[in-house]
């Protein structure tokens, strides 16, 4: 199971940026994929999540109404479309996998991790 997440970079506030997941060998048919972040000198959070299984989302209220997580299946690839980003966004964004549910978001349940990418969002 890999999974690569990618897509960060850094910008002004109040900028867009979408982040990837994709996995390689194997399908995400069927799986809760989760966003994580991890800022400096921070606990790993989650951000956002969607059940594979039946397209149900589920978002951190920090980010609600800015952030939108989506899926290509025909792709094997699941996107964070980040919207109005803040310096509080600044951190590590990971991806990560889990198949027994629940689609919560805790770090705990979720089973494979894709390396991070960096976001970095100036004042």
């Amino acid at each position: 199971v890999q999974l690569q997440a990618f897509g960060g970079g850094l910008l002004q506030a109040g900028g867009s940026l979408r982040l990837s997941c994709t996995a390689s060998e194997f399908t995400l048919d069927g799986y809760i994929i989760g966003w994580f972040r991890q800022a400096p000198g921070k606990e790993r959070e989650g951000v956002s999540c969607i059940n594979n299984k039946d397209g149900r989302t589920f978002y951190v209220d920090d980010v609600k109404g800015r952030f939108t997580i989506s899926r290509d299946n025909a792709g094997n690839t699941v996107y964070l479309q980040m919207n109005i980003l803040e310096p509080e966004d600044t951190a590590v964004y990971y991806c990560a996998t889990q198949l027994r549910g629940p689609a919560v978001l805790l770090p705990e349940f979720y089973d494979h991790w894709g390396q991070g990418t960096l976001v970095t969002v100036s004042s």
